[in-house]
């Protein structure tokens, strides 16, 4: 595996074309995320810089564009508001070290190569935790929105201090807003085409700003540090450490998630193929310097890799230009940023929320399924007032066991016993194995197991256990079984333990090497012996009907055949 990203100069002008239209709508996007999450527009900056170029240097996704996000932004904000408030002095430094702790945890996540694992989520999960992000996003905008800064509290602070932020909104800010969003959602797809609409509504919010509110109080984002960013010391605290590392594990994870869902696009609008786990090393050490230096942390954005794709970007190269050209305003041109308006920048957030909500899935999601229905909303509300770790471990939790209990149901129709050839119906048994069958006039059990065992059915192991007990010998047929769980295991070993305790001789027929590994561990040798281990049910039908003291009778049956 390259330790860079695919970099070349074949596509030279498609990925110039690609990487100066995602800086373009980035700028927008990084001030106001920089801007809603608290840390002021400079982070936003400094993170769509760093996360962008190292995630295009190191990353797997030749045309992925990394910056800050919705969801890493809403976390990020928790994240800021939660330290602050704990310490006011150090908060901040502490925040920027969760970043670059969650920085670490990709990368170690990609070193483990848990990239295939990171997106085998339920997407009843994964719709109600993005929706309950893009809530979020809307709730917490509410404040700057009407021209006040965001109350204490989070998305409950803000809900209960509805009343008084309607009541003192300020209304130059309220229509510079109004007019941000109202142009994002109404600009023609025709000129989206040819100009980002965030770059429209903040060119054209800070002009109306000036010319129509020129001689009102509305905040702007005002002057920002240019230059190279100063480095963040990583602080923290003996009693802040657990709660750091939570938070940065949570931002890590939904980092990953983020990135790899983006990657998968990528490869859809491209026909290739991502890099699951080198992407996640990317993504770890752009967020690991972004947050060392004071920006966001960031992740995939679909937005800007599917403009870089559309505009010709198909290396990574495209996503190393938008990095330089971003650099250039934080080295010098960040003077022209400081009249933008707040409320233009909260427009501009609001209306990512709005894009963030799974519109398409909440429409159906009733009539696809009740149950998942409950689970997306279950998740969707948890993760706005409660929190999103828990939201993600309960969704998870619940949809895996309704999965588990459907597989359940399954798999236990693939246990059956049969002790005449004319209760086979889906076995199909030959000729010589159903006159064999019936030869042993009921003293021998067929015991048939069908598909994968997991661990839900040991219970109708158990319950098909008490159908042996009129029986002399038992074979246990496992040809048809590919994996075989450990607690399955240990019911089939109870089963053959009470067969030999009561003298019954106990065949196992056709197990695969895994599952012969799994019994051999148990010890299952102490109650089958090696000659009753066999291939084939003709061979344990015969072998049975001998033990039974009736060798001649087999031998006139197999002429018969």
């Amino acid at each position: 595996m390259a330790l860079t990203n695919r970099i070349n100069f074949s596509n030279l002008r498609g990925d110039v074309f690609g990487g100066l239209t995602a800086a373009v709508i980035a700028l927008p996007m990084a001030l106001a995320f920089g801007v809603a999450s608290g840390a002021g527009p400079e982070a936003g900056l400094y993170g769509a810089v760093l996360v962008g170029l190292f995630a295009a240097l190191f990353g797997g996704t030749p045309t992925l564009i990394s910056e800050p996000t919705g969801p890493m932004t809403v976390v990020m904000t928790a994240v800021i508001a939660k330290l602050t408030a704990a310490d006011p002095e150090n908060g901040l430094a502490m925040a920027f070290t969760v970043v670059m702790m969650a920085g670490v945890f990709q990368i170690i996540f990609g070193l483990l190569k848990l990239g295939r694992y990171v997106t085998l989520m339920p997407y009843t999960v994964i719709s109600g935790f993005m929706s309950g992000i893009g809530v979020i996003l809307i709730i917490l905008q509410i404040g700057p929105f009407l021209g006040q800064s965001s109350p204490k509290g989070g998305v409950i602070g803000t809900i209960t201090n509805l009343p008084n932020l309607f009541s003192n909104a300020v209304m130059p800010e309220v229509i510079l807003a109004a007019f941000t969003v109202a142009v994002l959602f109404l600009m023609p797809k025709k000129l989206k085409r040819l100009i980002p609409p965030q770059l429209v509504v903040l060119i054209a919010g800070t002009i109306l700003s000036m010319m129509v509110f020129g001689g009102a109080d509305i905040r702007r984002i005002g002057a920002i540090p240019t230059g190279l960013p100063a480095i963040q010391v990583p602080t923290f605290t003996a009693d802040q450490l657990q709660i750091m590392l939570i938070d940065a594990l949570v931002l890590g994870a939904l980092g990953c998630i983020d990135a790899l869902l983006t990657s998968m696009v990528a490869d859809s609008l491209t026909r290739t193929q991502h890099q699951s786990d080198k992407e996640l090393i990317g993504q770890g050490l752009g967020n690991l310097v972004s947050g060392l230096f004071g920006g966001l942390p960031g992740a995939g954005a679909t937005m800007g890799t599917v403009v870089n794709i559309q505009t010709g970007g198909r290396t990574a190269l495209s996503g190393l230009v938008r990095a330089v050209l971003l650099m250039v305003v934080v080295l010098g041109a960040a003077g022209l940023i400081a009249p933008i308006p707040l409320a233009v920048l909260a427009g501009i957030a609001m209306k990512v929320g709005f894009d963030i909500l799974d519109w398409s899935f909440l429409k159906r999601a009733h009539s696809v399924s009740w149950k998942g229905t409950l689970i997306m909303y279950g998740v969707l509300f948890l993760t706005v007032f409660v929190d999103l770790i828990v939201a993600v471990g309960v969704g998870v939790f619940i949809a895996n066991i309704l999965t588990i209990d459907r597989l359940t149901k399954l798999q236990s129709e693939g246990v059956k016993t049969i002790t005449d050839a004319d209760e086979d119906e889906d076995l199909k048994m030959t000729r010589e194995e159903q006159m064999l069958l019936d030869r042993a006039d009921g003293r021998v059990l067929l015991f048939h197991l069908s598909g994968p065992m997991i661990f839900g059915v040991a219970k109708a192991i158990a319950r098909e256990h008490n159908a042996m007990e009129d029986h002399e010998v038992l074979i246990l047929d496992l040809h048809d079984v590919p994996i075989l769980g450990v607690t399955a295991a240990l019911a089939l070993e109870n089963t053959i333990q009470d067969a030999s305790d009561n003298g019954r001789p106990v065949f196992i027929v056709g197990a695969s090497e895994q599952a012969m590994r799994r019994f051999k561990k148990l010890g299952i040798q102490r109650f089958v012996p090696e000659a009753h281990i066999v291939q084939t049910r003709t061979e344990a039908l015969q072998s049975a009907l001998a033990l039974l003291g009736s060798p001649s009778d087999t031998a006139a049956s197999m002429t018969a055949v």
